[in-house]
């Protein structure tokens, strides 16, 4: 590895900058996002840097050691050179840095564990659109590798309001492109920024996971389709599935990173990835897999383009992760799912005795679980799975995971989902997202939801759709988690309406869009059948009155003025 020591260049000299604070600098459920030209502004990718050092550092600042790396989206370079500065100016000790500024979300959790660094910033919108026009994020992760948790977005969040300076080294630039050491002095202090290869950690890292042998072996019989959606994962995708499984390369789409994607949304669904799907629909492959933009969520096919829900995905990799060999080595402790996910692997945890826990939605939410070794697998239904190897979802991780099942019981993935389904039963879901809805509107839906569920009279009240079909309300409330590690409350995570037969219906305003509202309707309904053949019902036609019970109760057409959802899964 090269190192290159501008010590004798022009002195680097820490200069304090006057700024002001900007609205609306709140990291959602997993960093701020917003449209590009937002964090073109002068000052204000400045002062969130630096706000996100003091809340996540704190006096531990000075000597500290980060990792920084981007899904490879318009801005990252840049964003990454104002981290280098800010950083410098700061007193931090060492960055390490992705060649081109690139990582992937699971790939900074793993470096942080791996190198036992301080932390990190993760240089993403992750399933939003690239490019010029479009959306840029960053949000800050702790030393266990995790987003940082809500004490620290929300001091994070106070610092961004009251901000009136920030510390900067004008002069310091790294070159991205080049591997190894770069050195500088600041003030007498040596500065390190370290420009790692991209894929090697965790290339390393899911072959200590799994079996590469028997997944080579099986992938020699087997069509499959990889989809990186033009975002960070492309690379990893070549590393793994071409030169370390052989998969030609016609069987690896779209994976060079590029600044917009491709002009792509890359979110792995059935919307936009619809290019994958028509292709599976052809019949002839016999899995495939898509990731988004920063390469922690994933959608899963079979042959026809048979579509695992996250929530089915989540169930059937619990009930055989003991045929992984990092199970097998080290055991499954419990499972998590976010509060909107199904409740497909609870039915799995009471089976085999394991924990189960509810969250709210943000995979922060999970980490003091597997810190705690409380949990071994978690997921939500936002297309995202992970386990307590690192503390963030792992698109590749899932595939790989799913492919060793498929390897492990010679079934294809029509087959494991129906032989799911005859031992615990099925739990149709599907959510339906408004994007771009107004504030106002958002805001109006929340606010009738919260009087239904504050009437005492709604529990007992039946709910009926055109056709007759009714559902009595058990119970109603808005999701308040307590987490049992810490003891912290998380508070209006959600309107939940709760039916005695099991369904339920949920209401959220998602904190991942960067411009005006994303409200998300999710509909959940449990069925026990007979006959296997039952359980291949297409989902919306079983769940229509339960929806239509939703839309009536919300008045969501009429307040956002959509008469169809931006997305539905």
């Amino acid at each position: 590895m090269s190192s290159r020591d501008d010590g004798a260049m022009a002195p680097h000299v820490v200069e304090t900058i006057q700024t002001s604070p900007f609205d609306g600098q709140k990291p959602g459920t997993s960093g701020l996002r917003k449209p590009v030209a937002i964090f073109q502004q002068p000052h204000y990718t400045e002062n969130f840097i630096q706000a996100g050092l003091i809340s996540g550092l704190g006096d531990k600042v000075k000597g500290s050691c980060l990792v920084v790396g981007g899904d490879g989206r318009f801005f990252v370079k840049e964003a990454a050179q104002l981290i280098i500065k800010i950083a410098a100016a700061n007193g931090v000790s060492k960055l390490v840095i992705g060649q081109h500024g690139i990582l992937s979300t699971p790939a900074v959790s793993h470096i942080i564990r791996k190198y036992k660094l301080d932390g990190g910033f993760i240089l993403t919108a992750s399933h939003n659109p690239g490019g010029p026009k479009g959306d840029f994020g960053m949000k800050y992760n702790t030393h266990n590798g995790g987003p940082a948790p809500e004490s620290v977005t929300n001091h994070l969040f106070e610092l961004t309001k009251t901000i009136s300076e920030y510390k900067i080294v004008p002069n310091v630039k790294a070159n991205l492109d080049e591997l190894g050491s770069q050195s500088f002095q600041i003030q007498g202090e040596q500065f390190t920024v370290e420009i790692i290869d991209q894929t090697k950690d965790y290339v390393e890292m899911v072959k200590d996971i799994f079996d590469f042998d028997l997944l080579r072996g099986f992938l020699k019989t087997k069509r499959v389709l990889i989809n990186g959606m033009n975002g960070v994962t492309g690379p990893y995708i070549k590393k793994i599935f071409i030169e370390e499984f052989g998969l030609p390369e016609e069987m690896c789409l779209n994976c060079i990173p590029l600044p917009d994607f491709g002009g792509r949304h890359p979110d792995p669904n059935l919307t936009y990835a619809k290019d994958l799907v028509d292709i599976m629909k052809e019949g002839r492959h016999d899995f495939a897999a898509a990731f988004d933009g920063d390469g922690d969520r994933n959608m899963i096919l079979g042959h026809s383009a048979f579509f695992v829900t996250p929530c089915d995905s989540l169930a059937v990799l619990a009930a055989h992760l003991e045929t992984i060999p990092y199970f097998k080595r080290n055991g499954v402790n419990g499972y998590a799912r976010s509060m909107p996910t199904s409740g497909a692997v609870d039915l799995v945890g009471k089976k085999y005795g394991k924990e189960y826990f509810e969250t709210p939605t943000g995979w922060k939410f999970f980490g003091n679980l597997m810190d705690a070794n409380r949990i071994s697998l978690c997921g939500e239904e936002s297309f995202g799975t992970g386990s307590n190897y690192i503390r963030e979802k792992d698109g590749i991780w899932a595939a790989l995971a799913w492919l060793s099942v498929m390897a492990n019981t010679g079934q294809s993935v029509k087959e494991i989902l129906t032989s799911h389904w005859s031992t615990f039963g099925r739990h149709y879901f599907s959510r339906y997202d408004y994007e771009q809805v107004s504030s106002e509107a958002g805001d109006k839906l929340m606010e009738g939801l919260t009087k239904l569920i504050n009437d005492p009279k709604t529990v007992g009240m039946t709910f009926s759709d055109p056709t007759g079909k009714s559902y009595k309300m058990a119970a109603c409330d808005n999701f308040e988690y307590h987490d049992p590690i810490d003891g912290s409350v998380s508070k209006n995570q959600g309107i939940r309406l709760m039916f005695e037969d099991g369904s339920r219906i949920v209401f959220r305003l998602s904190g991942t869009g960067s411009s005006g509202a994303t409200v998300r309707l999710y509909v959940e309904g449990y069925e026990q059948e007979s006959d296997p053949n039952s359980y291949l019902q297409d989902a919306q036609d079983v769940l229509k009155p339960l929806i239509t019970i939703a839309l009536r109760t919300s008045k969501l057409k009429e307040l956002s003025g959509r008469d169809e959802p931006t997305v539905i899964t």
